[in-house]
């Protein structure tokens, strides 16, 4: 079998899945192709894999850390970045897959349904007008055709693939909402993360340890420094905080003993495994790494972004940590990671959701879903080998993303 990945390169947690997926195939014995971009594509090449060049589908837009989502909608289509489907079809015909994972990147779905190839969308949220609804008429007005144009996307797509936990333990669930035609479609995969919990050493750390992956630049640098703050109060808690790339460490001076500033960590599993307590955003991949290794959170969600602030809610909600805003004290932050890690708070049920993870192994069934796929496609079609699609075929694929954008209107009315 062989598999194109399409990478969305828009934050890391969609590249470092989808390199567990194809590490999971060529372990298979299945050959994989990867279409990225920008640091997405970098990494995965210094992973070893074949990767082509595809057009960045969003323009993000920003000022000083905080991501200002509607007017990087408005730049994306201004700069007419969805007709890179020409690109991702030439991709496809030099490829020739026998299936398409689309990672968050969306024309990677009309070019591989236009071609008639098996294609499969992996995401964490289906709700992404919630960003326009309160931004006036014209957030309203574009809150609408965002919705209308990934309904039309999920009514077409093979299948959509969540890489979360199943319900009622969906870490993502209030961030995806799908009616009953598309949930026949929907498939929990469980948690894909880059490494096992049995296959890693936990970093060699002083204990009581604690991991923080807020960064200290921009508008995080205030938690940042709280977070600094709570250690010198309580010398016996250790910490590895990580800046970012983009922030040298040796701008924090005066450090108490118990806490190490590091730029970057390549792998940050052995950090995550030799840690009692992770302080993390509410980045949905940095929360699935942290729950297939079962490790209590402290959820801080990144300010006026809806996705985040869901998920460090579910944690909350599903007693797997807390869920925090900035303006939590330093008192109270030291509070809650000695309820966790002297009273034992969270700690089953964050195990529990560690054997979950091991027992759904993402990754595989994944692997297995796309090779079912692949077999009933080929028995159905009668063929043994990729084809290209004939004009007729795009003309029907036509008809099925008018048909899907028909269905998402009659919700309007």
């Amino acid at each position: 079998m062989r598999t194109l990945i399409l990478v969305c390169g828009e934050g890391l947690g969609h590249t470092s899945r989808c390199i567990a997926i194809a590490r999971e195939l060529v372990s298979a014995g299945h050959e994989v192709h990867f279409g990225a971009y920008s640091y997405s594509q970098e990494l995965i090449e210094r992973k070893g894999y074949t990767v082509s060049t595809i057009p960045s589908e969003i323009t993000l837009v920003g000022e000083a850390g905080k991501l200002d989502l509607k007017t990087s909608i408005f730049e994306t289509v201004k700069k007419g970045r969805f007709l890179g489907i020409l690109v991702i079809k030439r991709l496809i015909r030099n490829v020739r897959p026998d299936v398409v994972i689309s990672d968050g990147y969306f024309t990677g779905i009309l070019a591989s349904i236009s071609m008639n190839v098996p294609a499969y969308i992996i995401m964490n949220q289906s709700n992404m007008e919630e960003f326009f609804m309160d931004r006036g008429v014209s957030g309203r007005i574009l809150a609408k055709i965002v919705k209308k144009f990934y309904s039309g996307v999920f009514g077409i797509v093979d299948g959509i693939i969540i890489p979360d936990y199943p319900m009622p333990y969906t870490i993502c669930r209030k961030n995806i909402s799908f009616d009953d035609k598309l949930m026949e479609k929907v498939f929990y995969s469980g948690p894909v993360v880059g490494k096992t919990y049995g296959e890693v050493l936990p970093a060699q750390v002083l204990h009581p340890h604690v991991l923080s992956t807020i960064g200290g630049f921009g508008y995080r640098e205030p938690l940042f420094l709280k977070v600094i703050k709570a250690a010198e109060m309580s010398p016996c808690i250790h910490y590895t905080l990580l800046a970012g790339p983009s922030v040298d460490p040796g701008k924090f001076t005066g450090l108490p003993s118990n806490v190490n500033i590091l730029q970057f960590i390549s792998d940050q599993f052995p950090y995550i495994k030799g840690s009692e307590v992770i302080i993390a955003p509410g980045g949905h991949s940095t929360l699935m790494e942290t729950l297939s290794f079962g490790i209590p959170v402290l959820s801080f969600p990144d300010r006026d972004h809806t996705e985040q602030q869901n998920n460090a809610y579910v944690i909350a909600e599903n007693a797997l940590g807390y869920s925090l805003d900035y303006s939590t004290s330093s008192e109270d932050i030291l509070m809650y990671l000695k309820e966790i890690i002297y009273n034992g708070k969270f700690v089953e049920n964050t195990r529990s959701m560690r054997q979950l993870s091991e027992q759904m192994n993402g990754a595989a069934a994944i692997c297995k879903l796309l090779e079912s796929s692949v077999a009933s496609s080929n028995h159905v079609l009668g063929r043994t080998s990729w084809i290209s699609a004939p004009l007729r075929r795009t003309k029907n694929w036509a008809r099925k993303i008018r048909a899907g954008f028909l269905q998402s209107d009659q919700k309007y009315h």
